[in-house]
């Protein structure tokens, strides 16, 4: 079956859909992007990952689409419609979708100011490629990064196209026979895995890195916190070292695509007892509870 994108405004067959050689987010990397899941046709969360995109934007003075510039109520509503067409070209329900924003084309030398290249949009469904089930029954191994996370790296906390670190991250985690590479600050304090959030496990309580970290406010990760107070789950935001993550009963991964992944082994360090814990368990099926109630089979 033929795959379709949406760009710039269109559905277009993928094989078809070009680019200028001159966009600033293939020859600079500059661009923002946000990751996320569709089950049964609707996006989980979708207004918190736009938010979460438009802040980045605002922060890192990306130009955005005219509308969004605007601040136009309808540009929001612009970009859902242009995900939900893409998953209906592609007859998808159940999708992982990636969004794309870049400041379109790098000003040429002598282009005037006023002749600003309009920005480029892209977005992509494709069926979800579900990490092994066995990974969630049996945990993950995980590995710590050998590259360190600064706060005075200006896209630290931002999901942008400068992605090298982190797949370089995966490949070391990979060589290692690791799924994941957990990164820490230049200061040592745990931060995130290199495409997901983390969180750890002790004496009943859980505990995340803060935002200020830095380290990207998952959307899946406030989800837990949610989930986690609206149920009298005890949790908290906190500086959290070497030692409090090895000394860790259980520890787990969020993310949009892995959900809710229980880590049970960090390099030759056993997590616990070495299984999957209750109170991940817990919130894993709390998470799946709130993706039922937020995106409900079609009315």
């Amino acid at each position: 079956m033929a795959e379709y994108v949406f760009l710039n405004g269109r559905i277009v067959p993928a094989q078809e859909a070009t680019l200028s050689v001159f966009d600033a987010g293939f020859s600079h990397g500059a661009g923002l992007f946000e990751t996320m899941r569709a089950y049964r046709g609707r996006v989980m969360r979708f207004d918190q990952h736009l938010d979460r995109l438009f802040r980045s934007a605002a922060t890192l003075e990306l130009q955005m689409p005219a509308a969004i510039e605007a601040q136009v109520p309808s540009s929001k509503d612009d970009l859902r419609q242009g995900v939900h067409a893409v998953l209906e070209a592609n007859k998808l329900h159940d999708a992982r979708i990636r969004l794309v924003i870049t400041p379109g084309d790098v000003p040429r030398p002598g282009q005037p100011i006023e002749h600003r290249p309009p920005p480029t949009v892209l977005i992509t469904a494709s069926p979800v490629q579900a990490y092994p089930p066995e990974l969630y029954r049996s945990g993950m191994r995980v590995c710590i990064c050998p590259f360190k996370q600064s706060r005075y790296d200006p896209l630290a906390g931002h999901k942008t196209l400068a992605y090298l670190p982190r797949l370089l991250a995966m490949k070391d985690a990979a060589d290692r026979k690791c799924n994941e590479s957990l990164w820490f600050t230049t200061e040592n304090y745990l931060a995130e895995g290199s495409v997901c959030n983390v969180f750890i496990v002790s004496q009943g309580q859980i505990a995340t890195p803060p935002t200020d970290t830095p380290i990207l406010p998952g959307v899946v990760r406030s989800c837990v916190i949610e989930l986690a107070q609206a149920n009298s789950i005890p949790i908290e935001e906190k500086r959290i070292d070497i030692e409090m993550l090895l000394a860790a009963q259980e520890v787990f991964l969020t993310g949009s695509v892995l959900e809710i992944m229980p880590v049970t082994s960090i390099e030759r360090h056993m997590v616990g007892d070495g299984s999957v814990g209750d109170m991940t368990r817990r919130i894993a099926e709390l998470y799946q509870q709130l993706v039922s109630k937020e995106c409900p089979a079609g009315e």
